[in-house]
């Protein structure tokens, strides 16, 4: 009897592998991010995926989307008295990082400016660009209290996104709002679920269930039958005193002096419970109608929320998948990686000395890409040439007998072929990297 053929293991739907060529592109990405999140003083940080559901619960809100719809959340194996945790697949990282500074006591001494890169996790239907497990590049600047830390991680963002080679005005554009002091919010709500109530007969079930637990998200409908409605809503501007307006027009001066271009728009609001004061986007209307390639904002409350001692925090993240996709839809485009040179090998027997050479080669810094086993001098160099490689080694029977190599440009025809002592492959190293 025929053992029956065993199914091919598939990924789990919309949990994607990420392979070369593509990863080229992530690794250039995150390069690019890391150099400027540098030059700002920013430091790596980096969390569990997993962590306590109290964690989101409390940290996000009960009542949002992600926890009560999208987050992956189990309990855990019990221990040996019984007693099992209650775990969840990180939705987003901002609590997570709150988490550890607390436990640490990292704040104790001075703020800390932070980023980090890693997967996230919400079970929603797969969509180009938004998957089930995403991935975020985010920052974070906690212990300071200021609009100059604000419009410092404005400036960030903007530039991180010129130096990836997106234009202002063409590519992405910012906005701003303030979501002020939740005494001021408190006053806006109250104003807001008394006119949403009046127009309750517009709004469909979704938005009637979230007029009592987030009004605010019921502004912020793509529904154009709601938008004269949303339109004449009470705005949360008008509700804002002298210290917040003052903490908002301090951001805007900045921002204005930098010459950073960004509009007001009052309808804008957090998908998470935890922003005040000042929030922003960076939206493009090259991805269709999901415009947000970046969002942020300051959360002040969120540390002492998470049980540690009151402190102020502002920062954003940025989805690295649509980051990707913006990129690849305006022609943005990383370099494929290509080593420096194609090492040629006919016989296995000059191998021993061809390694120890290359070895010394990637010692001083040469990308090398060696010939696998043996095959014609045709194919090997057809294989060198598809690599992308500007020069191939040629590790030939007579070149080895005499001590040498012969390197030939892959690139430039005209360059004449030379060879050189293998036992000084140091000190020629170089020539390589300039050719």
């Amino acid at each position: 009897m025929t053992e029956q053929k065993k199914q091919a293991l598939q990924a789990v739907k919309g949990m994607n592998d990420i392979l070369p060529p593509e990863s080229a592109r992530w690794e250039w990405l995150e390069a690019k991010m890391r150099s400027v999140l540098q030059r700002y003083g920013y430091q790596n940080v980096r969390t569990p995926i997993v962590e306590s559901t109290a964690l989101f619960v409390r940290g996000i809100g009960e009542v949002t989307d992600i926890v009560e719809k999208e987050m992956y959340a189990f309990e855990d194996r019990a221990d040996k008295h019984g007693q099992a945790e209650h775990l969840a697949l990180r939705p987003e990282m901002t609590a997570g990082v709150v988490r550890a500074m607390t436990e640490h006591s990292f704040l104790r001494d001075s703020g800390r400016r932070l980023y980090y890169f890693g997967p996230m996790f919400r079970r929603e239907k797969p969509q180009k660009g938004r998957y089930r497990q995403f991935h975020q590049m985010g920052v974070e600047a906690l212990g300071f209290a200021g609009p100059d830390v604000d419009a410092e991680v404005i400036l960030m963002g903007s530039r991180l996104l010129r130096e990836l080679g997106l234009v202002e005005g063409d590519h992405f554009r910012l906005e701003l709002n303030c979501l002020g002091s939740p005494a001021e919010r408190r006053a806006h709500r109250e104003a807001l679920v008394a006119y949403l109530e009046q127009h309750k007969a517009l709004l469909d079930e979704d938005s009637q269930r979230r007029m009592h637990t987030n009004p605010l998200r019921v502004l912020d409908t793509k529904n154009p039958a709601l938008q004269d409605m949303a339109n004449g809503a009470p705005r949360l501007l008008d509700f804002l005193g002298e210290d917040s307006l003052a903490h908002f027009n301090g951001v805007r001066a900045i921002l204005d002096a930098a010459g950073v271009r960004y509009t007001i728009n009052p309808r804008l609001v957090r998908g998470l419970d935890y922003y005040n004061l000042t929030v922003f986007e960076w939206i493009t209307e090259k991805l269709g109608s999901q415009g947000t390639v970046c969002g942020g904002g300051r959360y002040d409350g969120l540390i002492e929320q998470l049980g540690g001692k009151a402190a102020p925090a502002v920062g954003f993240g940025m989805g690295i998948e649509r980051m990707l996709l913006l990129l690849e839809e305006v022609g943005v485009a990383p370099a494929a990686p290509a080593p420096d040179v194609y090492a040629i090998v006919p016989s296995a027997a000059g191998l021993p000395q061809v390694m120890v050479a290359l070895e010394t080669l990637r010692a001083e810094g040469v990308t090398v890409l060696m010939h696998p086993g043996q095959s014609s001098m045709k194919s090997q160099f057809k294989k060198a040439d598809a690599s992308g490689a500007r020069l191939a080694l040629i590790f030939g029977e007579d070149e080895l007998a005499r001590g040498e190599v012969a390197i030939k440009a892959l690139r430039d025809a005209d360059q004449p072929q030379m060879t050189r002592a293998l036992a000084e492959a140091a000190s020629w190293a170089p020539e390589l990297l300039n050719a």
